[in-house]
């Protein structure tokens, strides 16, 4: 048995459950024989290296219960990138904290700073155990059916979509379309959650634009007159990552982090939402609006799904248990068993496999000829997303 202490992080942007899986962390480990204290890093591994580091088994219980159900990043996050003269200050934190097992919660970037992390340990004779879970709204993990966080991230979205466009609908005598902008750089798996708000085929959205598929200005504007045409106004959902075919992004642009991820709207540049929105009202002459919500999706935990909680917390208690029993370099994964009814089982995949990139959403989930998702998108999403409310409206006529 390996003895030693745990520390585990968080990375990236939030999401309403990611506190869940540092519960799942947290608890487990402070069950766990082999690891005697749990610590926390503030701000990742960046404040990791400032010895920002707190002992989360003096931790009230019910406070950490209390994770659960608390929205964004309770130990604080970072976006820092791992450069060579990261790693060796990093060893001598992971020595003077007698730390032995490591968790990271986060995306593909999170998976590559661990993976490297526990290699260079390797490399330098310190046997530590690190573990990713799991953490994106975006769903673009590889190796994974899906992440935590999504489920309810989509849900924001399609809530989102459905009463704005009940509120678009009733007011199109005034303003002819809406525009929706979710976050994803390179995947189209949120946008295309706001498929689950449509009951009726004039109900919003009627447009949805992926990352996956390059923008084509012409039959943009082909679709929205023929939506307009029919119903006399238009929804469309855009991923914040939508880019011409030349790979120009339609926001814009030309920010980018330090993983090289360009900054979509950032200081100061247009959204995808805005440049839609303009090209719609100089084609047409129709006034309209734009909503670009950003952060909020990451954080809603006031739409958050039971079942993302739940699979949230069993990902990070099921990374403690791998740890435990030997197992390094992986990050937890969950695997669908069965669509209806929904189950699922947790599996692992290598940290490098994880961390190559991004995954898309695949050809069959996208419908190239309406601007929209096919029906496997949507039954692969339902149980993800959840039911949604039903609202009524009238359904006479005028008075003849």
């Amino acid at each position: 048995m390996l003895k030693g202490n745990a520390i585990v992080g968080q990375s990236g942007g939030p999401t309403s459950v990611i506190n869940s899986s540092l519960c799942g962390v947290i608890q487990e480990a402070l069950k766990q024989e082999a690891i005697e204290h749990v610590y926390g890093m503030r701000y990742g591994i960046e404040g990791f290296m400032k010895n920002e580091v707190i002992d989360l088994g003096k931790e009230d219980p019910a406070i950490i219960e209390g994770l659960k159900y608390t929205p964004s990043s309770a130990l604080g996050s970072c976006r820092h990138k791992l450069q060579e003269g990261d790693f060796a200050p990093a060893l001598e934190m992971f020595k003077k904290y007698n730390i032995r097992y490591y968790f990271l919660a986060g995306g593909n970037d999170t998976m590559d700073t661990i993976c490297r992390m526990e290699q260079y340990c390797k490399e330098q004779g310190w046997e530590l155990r690190g573990v990713g879970v799991p953490k994106t709204v975006d769903n673009d993990l590889c190796c994974t059916d899906h992440t935590p966080g999504f489920g309810s991230a989509g849900r924001y979205v399609a809530m989102s979509v459905k009463q704005a466009g009940m509120l678009a609908r009733d007011m199109k005598r005034v303003d002819q379309y809406v525009i929706f902008q979710t976050v994803g750089r390179s995947a189209g798996w949120l946008p295309a959650a706001a498929a689950l708000a449509k009951d009726s085929c004039d109900d919003a959205p009627h447009i949805i634009l992926v990352p996956e598929r390059a923008f084509d200005r012409d039959k943009f504007l082909g679709q929205v007159k023929k939506v307009y045409d029919q119903f006399g106004w238009v929804s469309i959902v855009c991923g914040e990552g939508v880019c011409y075919a030349d790979g120009t992004p339609v926001s814009a642009s030309k920010t980018a982090d330090k993983f090289s991820n360009i900054e979509f709207g950032a200081m100061g540049g247009t959204s995808a939402a805005m440049m839609l929105h303009q090209m719609i009202k100089e084609e047409f002459g129709w006034r309209g609006e734009f909503q670009v919500t950003e952060s909020l999706q990451m954080c809603a935990a006031d739409r958050a799904n039971q079942s993302d909680i739940d699979e949230a917390y069993a990902c990070g208690k099921r990374a403690v248990e791998l740890a435990v029993e030997g197992t390094t370099g992986v990050m937890v994964t969950i695997e669908r068993d069965s669509t209806s009814p929904y189950k699922y089982s947790l599996g692992t995949a290598p940290l490098k496999d994880v961390a190559i990139g991004a995954k898309p959403m695949p050809d069959e989930f996208i419908d190239d000829e309406n601007l929209f998702v096919t029906d496997a998108c949507i039954e692969y999403l339902r149980p993800l997303i959840g039911e949604l409310p039903k609202y009524v409206r009238f359904q006479g006529g005028n008075v003849e």
